[in-house]
């Protein structure tokens, strides 16, 4: 064998090693000390070595702990609390696919059931509506008849007294001309019998006298129903579109105005705020509306839960405004109609003349209805419907809606 044979040729590869793998590199390193960051620091919030930690070292005596401990516990932290989010979304899947789809079918049924309700109940009241309907228009079609037939009579009973009549005068015109002085003398007797007799007759025939079964009795269409429905109606559609405001020119001195001009407040002393004018009320606690209405439907509401002493009405234009007698005292003068509460006591006044309502309470918001084309007059608690009033009347004039208050607040709703 030569010698370059003999040489040994390259070493072989050493074998990989068997084990867990390289060891991981090492993590960030305490720049003060140079040691591994194991530990944190909760007073500087931030991680440290163990050296930090140490007697003398910069967090002796600082909240700290092994940073393994923390990231251990705030792994669980992480871990309860998806566990707990998927609980919640387990339950919320749960709700969308079981309960959900029976709230649906739940909401449905109901909307049905409410929808057949609504129809139910309105066609029951379009139902009475119609029977009353029939009820009144047959009514009013018999007074009609009555009065017309009862008119009928009349004609024939005075057509058969101006023929009475007509042949009386004519017997005694007859008499006047037919006979001479001497005839009328000779026959004095017959003829004097013959004239008592005539004359009798005549006064039998009575004057024609004012009857009410010649009028037609309009109380044929007056209807509870009718009436609670109508202003239950006409509350809803038409209260607020009248913009009933005080008119500042004729409150009283008595009263405070709010700035929007729908509330008075009762002030027991004089107020010297307000200065003195023809239109002023100065000594009453009243107060007039800015417009009259003379003419069709108007509604509007007042709050008086608040007061125990009030007066809410209509009034004339030509209401005095001065002294104390009953001339500017609403409801006890020509001129204002008025729904008034003292306390427990309720009562509708006019001309002096008061009329007792007997209220269990008050009622906390009152509903004044206008009808001119009527000539109604009527007070209702918009809350039941219920008509606490009604006044018919021919009003002179137009008229101002009218509002007085002895105690705390009454208030326009708008």
């Amino acid at each position: 064998m030569s010698a370059e044979s003999a040489e040994p040729g390259p070493a072989p590869a050493p074998a990989p090693a068997l084990g867990p793998g390289p060891a991981p590199e090492p993590g960030p390193l305490c720049p003060e000390h140079g040691q591994a960051l194991k530990w944190f620091c909760f007073s500087e919030g931030r991680p440290v070595c163990a050296a930090c930690t140490e007697l003398g070292g910069r967090c002796q005596g600082h909240r700290i702990r092994p940073a393994e401990e923390s990231a251990e516990e705030l792994r669980n932290k992480i871990v309860d609390q998806c566990e707990r989010l998927q609980l919640q979304s387990a339950g919320i899947t749960k709700y969308v696919a079981e309960v959900l789809p029976g709230k649906s079918q739940r909401a449905v049924s109901m909307a049905s059931a409410a929808r057949e309700l609504v129809i139910q109940r309105l066609g029951l009241v379009r139902s009475l509506c119609e029977t009353e309907e029939q009820r009144l228009l047959e009514q009013v079609h018999g007074e009609e008849e009555r009065a017309h037939q009862s008119i009928l009579t009349q004609r024939v009973h005075w057509a058969e007294a101006l023929q009475k009549l007509d042949a009386i005068r004519t017997s005694l015109v007859d008499m006047l001309t037919q006979l001479d002085d001497l005839q009328l003398i000779v026959s004095q007797a017959r003829k004097e019998q013959e004239i008592f007799e005539r004359t009798e007759e005549a006064e039998g025939v009575l004057d024609p006298q004012e009857s009410k079964k010649l009028s037609f009795d309009e109380k044929c269409a007056w209807s509870p129903l009718l009436t609670q429905l109508w202003v239950t109606a006409a509350l809803g559609s038409l209260s607020g579109t009248d913009d009933v405001r005080i008119n500042e020119r004729t409150v009283s001195p008595f009263l405070q105005l709010s700035d929007d001009g729908r509330t008075l407040t009762f002030n027991a002393k004089k107020s010297k705020a307000y200065a003195d004018g023809p239109e002023r009320f100065d000594h009453w606690p009243n107060a007039l509306a800015t417009t009259s209405f003379q003419a069709g439907l108007h509604a509007w509401v007042v709050n008086v839960q608040n007061s125990c002493a009030y007066k809410v009405g209509v009034a004339l234009g030509q209401l005095p405004r001065k002294g104390s007698g009953s001339d500017s005292r609403l409801g006890h003068n020509a001129f204002s109609w008025v729904f008034s509460r003292y306390d427990r006591e309720f009562c509708f006044s006019h001309d002096g003349r008061h009329e007792p309502l007997g209220l269990l309470r008050g009622p906390a918001q009152l509903g004044v209805l206008l009808d001119l084309q009527s000539q109604e007059l009527l007070f209702c608690d918009p809350a039941s419907g219920t008509v606490l009033h009604t006044h018919r009347e021919s009003f002179p004039g137009p008229l101002f809606p009218v509002f007085a208050v002895a105690d705390q607040t009454i208030s326009i709703v708008h």
